[in-house]
Protein backbone atom coordinates (compact mmCIF):
# COMPACT_ATOMS: atom_id res chain seq x y z
CA UNK A 1 0.00 0.00 0.00
CA UNK A 2 1.30 3.12 -1.08
CA UNK A 3 1.55 5.85 1.29
CA UNK A 4 0.50 9.29 1.65
CA UNK A 5 3.89 10.71 1.98
CA UNK A 6 4.62 8.76 -0.90
CA UNK A 7 2.02 9.94 -2.96
CA UNK A 8 3.34 14.02 -2.02
CA UNK A 9 6.78 13.56 -2.40
CA UNK A 10 5.51 11.93 -6.04
CA UNK A 11 3.58 15.44 -6.59
CA UNK A 12 6.90 17.58 -5.65
CA UNK A 13 9.17 15.45 -8.03
CA UNK A 14 6.30 16.03 -11.04
CA UNK A 15 5.90 19.81 -9.69
CA UNK A 16 9.46 21.01 -9.65
CA UNK A 17 10.56 18.43 -12.74
CA UNK A 18 7.60 21.02 -14.35
CA UNK A 19 9.11 24.42 -13.49
CA UNK A 20 12.76 22.85 -14.86
CA UNK A 21 10.83 23.30 -18.39
CA UNK A 22 12.31 26.00 -20.43
CA UNK A 23 9.07 28.47 -21.61
CA UNK A 24 8.38 27.92 -24.93
CA UNK A 25 8.10 31.32 -27.12
CA UNK A 26 6.23 30.95 -30.00
CA UNK A 27 6.14 33.45 -32.94
CA UNK A 28 3.39 35.80 -32.96
CA UNK A 29 1.04 35.43 -36.01
CA UNK A 30 2.08 37.36 -39.35
CA UNK A 31 -0.44 40.87 -38.86
CA UNK A 32 -2.97 40.38 -41.54
CA UNK A 33 -5.81 43.44 -42.37
CA UNK A 34 -8.53 41.11 -40.43
CA UNK A 35 -7.28 39.17 -37.49
CA UNK A 36 -4.33 41.08 -35.94
CA UNK A 37 -2.65 44.36 -35.70
CA UNK A 38 1.49 45.10 -36.25
CA UNK A 39 2.29 45.04 -32.47
CA UNK A 40 5.01 47.30 -31.49
CA UNK A 41 7.21 48.15 -28.38
CA UNK A 42 8.56 51.78 -28.13
CA UNK A 43 9.42 54.15 -25.86
CA UNK A 44 8.96 58.10 -25.44
CA UNK A 45 11.19 60.77 -27.55
CA UNK A 46 11.73 62.58 -30.78
CA UNK A 47 13.22 59.79 -32.38
CA UNK A 48 11.12 57.14 -31.25
CA UNK A 49 7.50 58.30 -30.44
CA UNK A 50 6.14 61.20 -29.65
CA UNK A 51 2.59 63.18 -28.99
CA UNK A 52 1.58 66.85 -30.49
CA UNK A 53 -0.83 68.87 -28.77
CA UNK A 54 -3.21 67.83 -31.07
CA UNK A 55 -2.91 63.94 -30.24
CA UNK A 56 -1.24 63.13 -33.01
CA UNK A 57 1.21 60.72 -32.65
CA UNK A 58 4.78 61.16 -34.61
CA UNK A 59 8.45 60.38 -34.30
CA UNK A 60 11.42 58.97 -37.26
CA UNK A 61 10.43 55.71 -36.08
CA UNK A 62 6.79 55.59 -35.44
CA UNK A 63 6.35 56.83 -39.41
CA UNK A 64 8.82 54.67 -40.76
CA UNK A 65 6.38 52.17 -38.63
CA UNK A 66 3.86 53.59 -40.30
CA UNK A 67 4.87 53.19 -43.72
CA UNK A 68 5.84 49.47 -43.08
CA UNK A 69 2.17 48.60 -41.94
CA UNK A 70 0.69 50.65 -44.78
CA UNK A 71 2.61 48.29 -46.99
CA UNK A 72 1.52 45.16 -45.40
CA UNK A 73 -2.28 46.88 -45.10
CA UNK A 74 -2.68 46.42 -41.21
CA UNK A 75 -3.20 48.33 -38.30
CA UNK A 76 -0.36 49.34 -35.46
CA UNK A 77 -0.68 48.81 -31.94
CA UNK A 78 2.04 50.92 -29.83
CA UNK A 79 2.86 50.07 -26.61
CA UNK A 80 5.17 52.80 -25.49
CA UNK A 81 7.74 51.57 -21.97
CA UNK A 82 10.73 52.68 -20.69
CA UNK A 83 13.79 51.82 -22.27
CA UNK A 84 14.50 48.99 -19.85
CA UNK A 85 11.63 46.76 -20.90
CA UNK A 86 12.12 46.33 -24.12
CA UNK A 87 14.45 43.69 -24.11
CA UNK A 88 12.32 41.66 -21.42
CA UNK A 89 9.07 41.94 -23.08
CA UNK A 90 10.26 41.50 -26.59
CA UNK A 91 12.21 38.19 -25.41
CA UNK A 92 8.90 37.31 -23.54
CA UNK A 93 7.29 37.84 -27.29
CA UNK A 94 4.84 40.96 -26.89
CA UNK A 95 5.48 42.26 -29.83
CA UNK A 96 6.69 41.65 -33.79
CA UNK A 97 9.01 44.59 -33.46
CA UNK A 98 10.59 46.76 -30.98
CA UNK A 99 11.68 50.51 -32.02
CA UNK A 100 13.72 52.22 -29.68
CA UNK A 101 16.24 53.85 -31.69
CA UNK A 102 18.24 50.13 -30.45
CA UNK A 103 21.91 48.92 -31.64
CA UNK A 104 22.21 45.51 -32.79
CA UNK A 105 21.94 43.22 -30.22
CA UNK A 106 25.00 41.70 -28.30
CA UNK A 107 25.11 39.48 -25.64
CA UNK A 108 21.13 38.72 -25.89
CA UNK A 109 19.10 36.31 -27.93
CA UNK A 110 17.31 39.06 -30.06
CA UNK A 111 17.01 39.03 -34.16
CA UNK A 112 17.26 42.17 -35.74
CA UNK A 113 16.53 44.02 -39.04
CA UNK A 114 19.32 45.18 -41.13
CA UNK A 115 20.63 48.84 -40.11
CA UNK A 116 18.19 51.30 -40.72
CA UNK A 117 20.54 54.19 -40.30
CA UNK A 118 23.82 55.09 -37.97
CA UNK A 119 24.48 57.53 -35.06
CA UNK A 120 26.60 58.05 -32.81
CA UNK A 121 27.16 59.65 -28.92
CA UNK A 122 28.63 62.81 -27.88
CA UNK A 123 29.40 64.88 -25.51
CA UNK A 124 27.55 68.52 -25.29
CA UNK A 125 28.29 71.72 -23.03
CA UNK A 126 27.78 75.52 -22.74
CA UNK A 127 29.55 77.38 -25.21
CA UNK A 128 31.37 79.05 -22.35
CA UNK A 129 33.05 76.45 -21.06
CA UNK A 130 36.37 75.44 -22.40
CA UNK A 131 36.07 72.45 -24.78
CA UNK A 132 36.79 68.51 -24.02
CA UNK A 133 38.75 66.98 -26.85
CA UNK A 134 40.26 64.10 -25.00
CA UNK A 135 39.06 61.20 -22.65
CA UNK A 136 41.64 62.16 -20.29
CA UNK A 137 40.37 65.62 -19.29
CA UNK A 138 36.90 63.59 -18.12
CA UNK A 139 38.61 62.55 -15.04
CA UNK A 140 36.72 64.60 -12.27
CA UNK A 141 34.14 65.49 -14.48
CA UNK A 142 30.37 64.75 -14.15
CA UNK A 143 28.09 63.64 -17.12
CA UNK A 144 24.49 63.23 -17.20
CA UNK A 145 22.69 60.76 -19.43
CA UNK A 146 19.11 59.64 -19.86
CA UNK A 147 18.10 56.23 -17.92
CA UNK A 148 18.05 53.81 -20.64
CA UNK A 149 19.58 55.72 -23.01
CA UNK A 150 22.22 54.53 -24.62
CA UNK A 151 24.75 57.11 -24.24
CA UNK A 152 24.52 56.19 -20.51
CA UNK A 153 25.61 52.87 -21.18
CA UNK A 154 28.55 54.26 -22.90
CA UNK A 155 29.15 56.49 -20.15
CA UNK A 156 29.24 53.75 -17.48
CA UNK A 157 31.55 51.69 -19.49
CA UNK A 158 33.87 54.68 -19.52
CA UNK A 159 34.00 55.08 -16.08
CA UNK A 160 35.58 52.00 -15.48
CA UNK A 161 38.63 53.58 -17.40
CA UNK A 162 39.11 57.20 -16.04
CA UNK A 163 39.50 58.29 -12.36
CA UNK A 164 36.75 60.38 -10.78
CA UNK A 165 34.55 60.20 -13.87
CA UNK A 166 31.08 60.73 -12.28
CA UNK A 167 27.84 59.49 -14.50
CA UNK A 168 24.53 60.84 -13.11
CA UNK A 169 21.39 59.00 -14.85
CA UNK A 170 18.25 61.41 -14.95
CA UNK A 171 14.51 59.67 -14.84
CA UNK A 172 12.73 62.84 -15.43
CA UNK A 173 12.11 64.99 -18.43
CA UNK A 174 13.39 63.86 -21.93
CA UNK A 175 16.54 64.72 -24.14
CA UNK A 176 15.63 68.86 -24.31
CA UNK A 177 14.85 69.62 -20.87
CA UNK A 178 18.49 67.63 -19.69
CA UNK A 179 20.18 70.15 -22.50
CA UNK A 180 18.03 73.11 -20.99
CA UNK A 181 19.93 72.42 -18.33
CA UNK A 182 23.27 72.95 -19.83
CA UNK A 183 21.81 75.73 -21.49
CA UNK A 184 21.12 77.99 -17.91
CA UNK A 185 24.69 76.26 -17.10
CA UNK A 186 22.84 74.21 -13.88
CA UNK A 187 24.96 71.01 -14.76
CA UNK A 188 28.14 70.97 -17.07
CA UNK A 189 27.76 67.84 -19.31
CA UNK A 190 25.47 65.90 -20.94
CA UNK A 191 25.19 63.14 -23.11
CA UNK A 192 22.99 62.77 -26.19
CA UNK A 193 22.47 61.28 -29.74
CA UNK A 194 24.66 62.92 -32.42
CA UNK A 195 21.31 62.64 -34.70
CA UNK A 196 19.55 65.14 -32.20
CA UNK A 197 22.24 67.73 -32.11
CA UNK A 198 20.85 70.31 -34.60
CA UNK A 199 17.36 70.24 -33.40
CA UNK A 200 18.45 70.75 -29.89
CA UNK A 201 20.62 73.73 -30.84
CA UNK A 202 17.34 75.16 -32.14
CA UNK A 203 15.95 75.19 -28.29
CA UNK A 204 19.08 75.86 -26.97
CA UNK A 205 21.09 78.15 -28.90
CA UNK A 206 24.64 78.41 -26.53
CA UNK A 207 24.95 74.12 -26.81
CA UNK A 208 28.40 73.10 -28.00
CA UNK A 209 29.48 69.74 -28.81
CA UNK A 210 32.53 68.38 -27.63
CA UNK A 211 33.62 65.12 -27.12
CA UNK A 212 32.65 61.82 -29.10
CA UNK A 213 31.82 58.95 -27.15
CA UNK A 214 31.54 56.17 -29.58
CA UNK A 215 31.89 55.39 -32.94
CA UNK A 216 28.93 55.22 -35.56
CA UNK A 217 26.37 52.83 -34.05
CA UNK A 218 23.75 51.16 -36.52
CA UNK A 219 20.13 51.45 -35.61
CA UNK A 220 18.10 48.66 -36.00
CA UNK A 221 14.45 47.13 -35.10
CA UNK A 222 14.43 44.25 -32.72
CA UNK A 223 12.20 41.28 -33.97
CA UNK A 224 12.36 39.01 -30.69
CA UNK A 225 13.75 35.98 -29.84
CA UNK A 226 11.27 33.83 -32.21
CA UNK A 227 10.00 36.28 -34.64
CA UNK A 228 7.96 35.67 -37.73
CA UNK A 229 9.64 33.99 -40.28
CA UNK A 230 7.45 35.42 -42.96
CA UNK A 231 7.47 39.30 -41.39
CA UNK A 232 10.99 38.57 -40.66
CA UNK A 233 11.46 38.62 -44.23
CA UNK A 234 9.21 41.31 -45.25
CA UNK A 235 10.66 43.89 -42.53
CA UNK A 236 13.72 43.38 -44.09
CA UNK A 237 12.69 44.19 -47.37
CA UNK A 238 11.11 46.68 -46.97
CA UNK A 239 13.99 48.69 -44.52
CA UNK A 240 16.53 47.69 -47.73
CA UNK A 241 13.94 49.20 -49.90
CA UNK A 242 12.95 52.64 -47.91
CA UNK A 243 16.55 53.47 -48.31
CA UNK A 244 16.28 53.20 -52.06
CA UNK A 245 13.14 54.56 -52.88
CA UNK A 246 13.54 58.03 -50.33
CA UNK A 247 11.14 56.72 -47.91
CA UNK A 248 13.47 57.15 -45.09
CA UNK A 249 15.14 60.21 -46.80
CA UNK A 250 11.94 61.79 -46.68
CA UNK A 251 10.85 60.99 -43.18
CA UNK A 252 14.07 62.56 -42.28
CA UNK A 253 13.74 66.15 -43.99
CA UNK A 254 10.11 65.95 -41.90
CA UNK A 255 11.78 66.34 -38.90
CA UNK A 256 15.26 67.68 -39.65
CA UNK A 257 15.40 68.83 -43.28
CA UNK A 258 14.94 72.29 -41.95
CA UNK A 259 17.11 72.33 -38.96
CA UNK A 260 20.46 73.50 -40.06
CA UNK A 261 19.36 76.90 -41.56
CA UNK A 262 19.03 79.20 -38.80
CA UNK A 263 22.42 80.86 -37.10
CA UNK A 264 22.55 80.78 -33.36
CA UNK A 265 22.45 84.55 -33.37
CA UNK A 266 18.98 84.34 -35.29
CA UNK A 267 17.90 81.88 -32.65
CA UNK A 268 19.02 83.81 -29.82
CA UNK A 269 17.64 87.07 -31.51
CA UNK A 270 14.14 85.28 -31.66
CA UNK A 271 14.17 83.71 -28.17
CA UNK A 272 14.61 87.39 -26.70
CA UNK A 273 11.41 88.57 -28.88
CA UNK A 274 9.22 85.80 -27.40
CA UNK A 275 10.27 87.59 -24.01
CA UNK A 276 9.85 90.87 -24.94
CA UNK A 277 7.48 92.03 -28.13
CA UNK A 278 5.54 88.48 -28.50
CA UNK A 279 3.42 88.93 -24.96
CA UNK A 280 2.16 92.20 -26.56
CA UNK A 281 0.89 90.52 -29.73
CA UNK A 282 -0.56 86.51 -27.83
CA UNK A 283 -4.07 87.80 -27.89
CA UNK A 284 -4.25 88.52 -31.26
CA UNK A 285 -2.79 85.24 -32.20
CA UNK A 286 -4.90 83.58 -30.00
CA UNK A 287 -7.69 85.21 -32.27
CA UNK A 288 -6.39 84.39 -35.31
CA UNK A 289 -6.43 80.67 -33.92
CA UNK A 290 -10.09 80.48 -32.88
CA UNK A 291 -11.29 82.38 -36.43
CA UNK A 292 -8.77 80.05 -38.61
CA UNK A 293 -8.01 76.40 -36.86
CA UNK A 294 -4.55 76.98 -37.46
CA UNK A 295 -2.25 76.90 -34.42
CA UNK A 296 -1.33 80.40 -32.90
CA UNK A 297 2.29 79.53 -32.90
CA UNK A 298 2.25 79.14 -36.49
CA UNK A 299 1.12 82.04 -37.29
CA UNK A 300 3.16 83.54 -34.39
CA UNK A 301 6.10 82.09 -36.86
CA UNK A 302 4.83 83.27 -39.85
CA UNK A 303 5.05 86.67 -38.79
CA UNK A 304 8.11 86.96 -36.88
CA UNK A 305 9.44 85.74 -40.39
CA UNK A 306 7.86 88.18 -42.54
CA UNK A 307 8.35 91.19 -39.78
CA UNK A 308 10.01 90.19 -36.84
CA UNK A 309 6.77 91.23 -35.17
CA UNK A 310 7.23 94.45 -35.87
CA UNK A 311 3.38 96.03 -36.64
CA UNK A 312 4.56 98.69 -39.34
CA UNK A 313 7.15 96.98 -40.93
CA UNK A 314 7.55 98.08 -44.52
CA UNK A 315 9.09 96.83 -47.69
CA UNK A 316 10.47 98.20 -50.72
CA UNK A 317 7.94 96.43 -52.87
CA UNK A 318 5.01 98.06 -50.70
CA UNK A 319 4.30 94.73 -48.44
CA UNK A 320 3.38 96.13 -45.16
CA UNK A 321 2.42 95.11 -41.52
CA UNK A 322 3.00 92.09 -39.25
CA UNK A 323 2.31 89.76 -42.02
CA UNK A 324 3.50 91.89 -44.43
CA UNK A 325 0.31 91.89 -47.38
CA UNK A 326 0.15 93.31 -50.60
CA UNK A 327 -2.24 95.96 -50.59
CA UNK A 328 -4.15 94.00 -53.07
CA UNK A 329 -4.21 91.09 -51.19
CA UNK A 330 -5.32 92.97 -47.69
CA UNK A 331 -8.44 94.64 -50.26
CA UNK A 332 -9.46 90.67 -51.18
CA UNK A 333 -9.75 90.22 -47.19
CA UNK A 334 -11.54 93.55 -46.62
CA UNK A 335 -8.59 95.02 -44.28
CA UNK A 336 -8.67 98.44 -43.24
CA UNK A 337 -5.59 99.29 -41.98
CA UNK A 338 -2.66 96.92 -42.87
CA UNK A 339 -0.46 98.48 -39.85
CA UNK A 340 -3.06 97.55 -37.21
CA UNK A 341 -1.54 94.19 -36.01
CA UNK A 342 -4.39 92.89 -35.13
CA UNK A 343 -6.14 93.08 -38.67
CA UNK A 344 -2.92 92.00 -40.01
CA UNK A 345 -3.09 88.98 -38.21
CA UNK A 346 -6.00 87.62 -38.63
CA UNK A 347 -6.06 88.31 -42.39
CA UNK A 348 -2.82 86.57 -42.78
CA UNK A 349 -4.22 83.46 -40.89
CA UNK A 350 -7.05 83.80 -43.77
CA UNK A 351 -5.02 84.04 -46.52
CA UNK A 352 -2.94 81.26 -45.32
CA UNK A 353 -5.92 78.99 -44.75
CA UNK A 354 -7.48 80.05 -48.43
CA UNK A 355 -3.48 78.75 -49.19
CA UNK A 356 -3.95 75.61 -48.10
CA UNK A 357 -7.82 74.89 -49.10
CA UNK A 358 -5.99 75.27 -53.46
CA UNK A 359 -3.43 72.86 -52.30
CA UNK A 360 -6.62 70.26 -52.14
CA UNK A 361 -7.48 67.87 -50.04
CA UNK A 362 -5.31 64.67 -51.42
CA UNK A 363 -1.94 66.85 -49.86
CA UNK A 364 -1.74 65.28 -46.71
CA UNK A 365 0.13 67.26 -43.65
CA UNK A 366 2.28 68.66 -43.02
CA UNK A 367 3.16 68.95 -46.69
CA UNK A 368 0.07 70.67 -46.99
CA UNK A 369 1.18 73.69 -44.86
CA UNK A 370 4.59 73.88 -46.18
CA UNK A 371 3.21 73.82 -49.86
CA UNK A 372 0.97 76.86 -48.89
CA UNK A 373 3.31 78.32 -46.92
CA UNK A 374 5.78 78.89 -50.52
CA UNK A 375 2.71 80.15 -52.15
CA UNK A 376 2.21 82.80 -49.59
CA UNK A 377 5.65 84.02 -50.60
CA UNK A 378 6.10 83.46 -53.89
CA UNK A 379 1.83 83.95 -54.50
CA UNK A 380 -0.49 80.94 -56.08
CA UNK A 381 0.63 81.55 -59.63
CA UNK A 382 3.84 81.15 -59.38
CA UNK A 383 3.99 78.45 -57.14
CA UNK A 384 1.44 76.30 -59.43
CA UNK A 385 3.92 77.01 -62.09
CA UNK A 386 6.43 75.25 -60.27
CA UNK A 387 3.77 72.80 -59.29
CA UNK A 388 3.49 72.25 -63.15
CA UNK A 389 7.59 71.94 -63.69
CA UNK A 390 7.38 69.15 -61.10
CA UNK A 391 5.49 67.15 -63.26
CA UNK A 392 7.64 67.62 -66.20
CA UNK A 393 10.68 66.70 -64.27
CA UNK A 394 8.89 63.68 -62.74
CA UNK A 395 9.00 64.98 -58.79
CA UNK A 396 6.10 65.16 -56.75
CA UNK A 397 4.06 68.33 -56.33
CA UNK A 398 1.98 67.37 -53.21
CA UNK A 399 5.48 66.75 -51.71
CA UNK A 400 6.73 69.39 -49.83
CA UNK A 401 10.58 66.73 -50.01
CA UNK A 402 10.25 67.17 -53.54
CA UNK A 403 9.53 70.98 -53.96
CA UNK A 404 11.73 72.53 -52.19
CA UNK A 405 13.83 71.32 -54.75
CA UNK A 406 11.92 72.38 -57.60
CA UNK A 407 11.50 75.81 -56.31
CA UNK A 408 14.52 77.40 -57.06
CA UNK A 409 14.95 76.18 -60.39
CA UNK A 410 12.44 79.19 -60.67
CA UNK A 411 15.07 81.34 -60.92
CA UNK A 412 17.13 79.81 -63.79
CA UNK A 413 15.96 81.08 -67.39
CA UNK A 414 16.21 76.98 -69.15
CA UNK A 415 13.21 76.90 -66.71
CA UNK A 416 11.41 79.59 -66.38
CA UNK A 417 11.08 80.39 -70.27
CA UNK A 418 8.89 77.53 -70.25
CA UNK A 419 6.17 78.61 -67.80
CA UNK A 420 3.37 81.41 -68.10
CA UNK A 421 4.62 83.11 -65.19
CA UNK A 422 7.85 83.99 -65.44
CA UNK A 423 10.88 84.12 -63.46
CA UNK A 424 10.34 83.51 -59.95
CA UNK A 425 12.70 83.82 -56.64
CA UNK A 426 12.08 80.10 -55.37
CA UNK A 427 15.03 79.61 -53.32
CA UNK A 428 13.50 82.55 -51.03
CA UNK A 429 10.38 80.66 -51.02
CA UNK A 430 12.26 77.59 -49.85
CA UNK A 431 14.34 79.23 -46.92
CA UNK A 432 10.83 80.77 -45.85
CA UNK A 433 9.63 77.81 -45.32
CA UNK A 434 12.24 75.86 -43.55
CA UNK A 435 13.15 78.89 -41.18
CA UNK A 436 9.34 79.72 -40.40
CA UNK A 437 9.34 75.72 -39.52
CA UNK A 438 12.32 76.00 -37.34
CA UNK A 439 11.10 79.30 -35.56
CA UNK A 440 7.28 77.37 -35.00
CA UNK A 441 9.70 74.40 -33.69
CA UNK A 442 10.71 76.56 -31.21
CA UNK A 443 7.50 77.93 -30.24
CA UNK A 444 5.79 74.41 -29.68
CA UNK A 445 8.58 73.94 -27.27
CA UNK A 446 8.27 77.01 -25.44
CA UNK A 447 4.68 78.07 -25.29
CA UNK A 448 1.58 76.28 -24.54
CA UNK A 449 -0.89 75.56 -26.97
CA UNK A 450 -4.12 77.85 -26.97
CA UNK A 451 -7.37 76.37 -25.97
CA UNK A 452 -10.54 79.16 -26.44
CA UNK A 453 -12.57 79.21 -23.17
CA UNK A 454 -15.79 79.10 -26.08
CA UNK A 455 -15.00 75.65 -27.01
CA UNK A 456 -18.55 76.00 -29.30
CA UNK A 457 -16.81 78.35 -31.63
CA UNK A 458 -15.43 75.34 -33.10
CA UNK A 459 -18.19 73.95 -34.56
CA UNK A 460 -18.83 77.69 -36.50
CA UNK A 461 -15.11 78.32 -37.85
CA UNK A 462 -13.77 74.60 -37.97
CA UNK A 463 -11.60 72.39 -35.60
CA UNK A 464 -7.97 73.25 -35.16
CA UNK A 465 -6.03 71.45 -37.85
CA UNK A 466 -3.10 69.07 -36.80
CA UNK A 467 0.09 70.61 -36.15
CA UNK A 468 3.03 70.39 -38.61
CA UNK A 469 6.27 69.92 -37.04
CA UNK A 470 8.19 68.19 -34.27
CA UNK A 471 6.50 68.65 -31.16
CA UNK A 472 7.93 66.87 -28.12
CA UNK A 473 4.88 65.65 -25.56
CA UNK A 474 4.58 62.61 -23.12
CA UNK A 475 3.65 59.59 -25.32
CA UNK A 476 0.25 57.58 -24.46
CA UNK A 477 0.37 53.90 -24.13
CA UNK A 478 -1.51 52.06 -26.84
CA UNK A 479 -2.20 54.20 -28.93
CA UNK A 480 -3.91 53.18 -32.70
CA UNK A 481 -3.26 55.06 -35.70
CA UNK A 482 -6.81 54.51 -36.48
CA UNK A 483 -7.34 57.25 -33.78
CA UNK A 484 -6.10 59.57 -34.82
CA UNK A 485 -8.22 63.35 -34.40
CA UNK A 486 -9.92 64.74 -37.70
CA UNK A 487 -8.52 68.09 -38.85
CA UNK A 488 -10.32 70.67 -40.93
CA UNK A 489 -9.85 74.70 -42.42
CA UNK A 490 -12.05 77.23 -42.85
CA UNK A 491 -12.27 79.27 -45.60
CA UNK A 492 -13.26 83.08 -44.40
CA UNK A 493 -12.60 84.69 -48.18
CA UNK A 494 -15.62 84.39 -50.71
CA UNK A 495 -15.18 81.07 -52.44
CA UNK A 496 -15.50 82.68 -55.77
CA UNK A 497 -11.96 84.02 -55.06
CA UNK A 498 -9.56 81.79 -57.06
CA UNK A 499 -6.18 81.85 -57.19
CA UNK A 500 -5.77 84.36 -60.51
CA UNK A 501 -7.49 87.16 -58.43
CA UNK A 502 -5.11 86.32 -55.19
CA UNK A 503 -2.50 88.89 -55.25
CA UNK A 504 0.73 87.18 -56.32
Amino acid sequence: MISLKSILSGLLILFFAACDKPVIIRALPFPTPAQHDLLVLTTKGPLTYMIDDSGKPGGLEHDLIEAFALELGVGVKYTVVPPAEIEPRMAAGEAHIATAWLNTPEGINQKATPPILQSHDILVQHEASLPISENDELQGKTIHALTGSRQLASLQALQKTIPGLQVVEVSEGDIFNLLESVGSQKIELAAMDSTLIDIATQFVPSLQTTLYLSENEPVVWWLGKKPNVELTARVSDFVEKAQRDGTLARIEERYFGHVRRLKQADISKFLGRTETMLPKLRKHFHTAQALSGLDWRLIAAVAYHESQWEPEATSPTGVRGIMMLTEETADHLGVSNRLDPRESIIAGARYLNTLKDLQGNHVQEPDRTWLALASYNIGPGHFNAARTLAKQLKADPTAWYEMKRILPLLAQPKYYERLKSGRARGGEAVILVENIRSYFDILVRHEPPYQPLHAGMEGVVGKPSGNPGLKLKAARINSSPSQKPESSTVTLIPPSLGEDEIAD
